[in-house]
């Protein structure tokens, strides 16, 4: 069986759902298949592709990615992606904004139809446990104050908790499941120093436990010894979720794709825990694909159909053939005026690219 799960679409060929998963090094076990409630599991993915259907924009960007080959036909990023898939691992993906770091993410969910990307956009003010899951105590107050006004001093039910819980983007892509999840943690570069050392236990032991849903679980413990089971809310739009013991435990790793743009150094320890490639800069060759899957059926009047007129705009954006910090998505907004029927004039278009083309390290100047 090829090892390859995931292939760019280098072969243009109809994505392929990954409904085998290749077997996981014995040191990143994790929950046991056989502990999975295969039905509810079964409803699940349904959901989630149904999601996934019905969300055009992302299913756009996975259709539309294309992997940059080298001479031999070969790609480094391909093999980094289905190295993770076999070993489990994290990927560490470093580029220059606007080089394909986010839409790897919506390529590999897309191609192996695995449902919605679980994005994960970090900022400096971004903490674990927020990603994982809220609890909203505020909410679960009033309405308990508000029930003993109704029904004289009765307190709201237990049983009641998970309306309060709803996990996060982390928290949803490590439920336990017999497919992975594509979580997309963009941008880690921006983060506060600690987080990714925070993550470290996470990536390592694949689980997490909600404190409010273990302090139940022991009260309970007192009375019955049956497993406490709540249903929560996801990240995922209308969807639900059970958690067994205020414990969360992935049966099959995450693909977790973490995006930076170089903008700092990590921990070693996060490195070991990671596998890492560097997005190729981009060329006239690689661009001419991206143009074409992204144009296939928006050029109203054939524009990028003529060969002449697309290398000679790739020439002016990669500034004939120098390295250039621009992003893709420049060069598509030039061409998508560019395809219009009330395209601008040709003096209008050098103006405009003057506007489009402008370096990202460039200032307002």
């Amino acid at each position: 069986m090829p090892w390859k799960y995931f292939h760019g679409r280098m072969d243009q060929s109809e994505p392929q759902a990954m409904l085998e998963l290749p077997d996981c090094p014995p040191w990143r076990q994790f929950l046991p298949k056989e502990e999975v409630d295969k039905a509810e599991d079964e409803k699940y993915q349904q959901d989630i592709l149904r999601l996934a259907a019905e969300d055009a924009r992302s299913k756009e960007r996975g259709q539309s990615f294309r992997v940059q080959l080298d001479k031999n036909g070969a790609s480094d990023l391909v093999d980094a992606v289905n190295a993770a898939i076999h070993l489990r691992r994290p990927l560490l993906v470093t580029g220059s904004p606007g080089s394909g770091k986010t839409s790897l993410a919506y390529a590999i969910a897309h191609e192996l139809q695995l449902g919605p990307v679980l994005t994960w956009p970090i900022t400096a003010r971004s903490n674990l446990l927020d990603a994982e899951y809220r609890y909203d105590a505020i909410a679960r107050l009033q309405d308990a104050q508000l029930d003993k006004t109704r029904k004289g001093n009765q307190s709201r039910e237990e049983g009641d908790l998970g309306d309060y819980i709803q996990l996060g983007p982390v928290g949803t892509a490590f439920l336990p499941s017999l497919r992975p999840r594509v979580l997309l943690i963009d941008e880690i570069d921006k983060s506060d120093l600690n987080l990714p050392n925070d993550l470290l236990n996470l990536f390592e032991e694949g689980e997490f436990d909600i404190p409010e849903l273990v302090r139940r679980k022991r009260r309970r413990e007192q009375t019955e010894n049956a497993d406490s089971t709540i249903i929560v809310r996801t990240a995922d739009r209308d969807l639900e979720a059970s958690v067994t013991n205020g414990r969360v435990k992935c049966c099959e790793f995450p693909i977790v794709i973490m995006t930076s743009n170089g903008e700092r150094d990590f921990p070693p320890a996060f490195y070991r825990r990671c596998l890492r490639v560097q997005m190729p800069d981009i060329t006239d060759v690689s661009l001419l694909p991206i143009v074409r899957s992204h144009f296939v059926t928006a050029d109203q009047n054939g524009w990028t159909k003529t060969e002449e007129n697309l290398t000679k705009l790739i020439g002016q954006f990669l500034d004939k053939g120098k390295k250039s910090d621009r992003a893709t998505d420049q060069l598509l907004n030039a061409i998508y005026l560019m395809t219009r029927q009330e395209q601008p004039s040709e003096e209008e278009i050098k103006r405009l690219q003057g506007l489009l083309f402008r370096r990202l390290s460039e200032g307002d100047r």
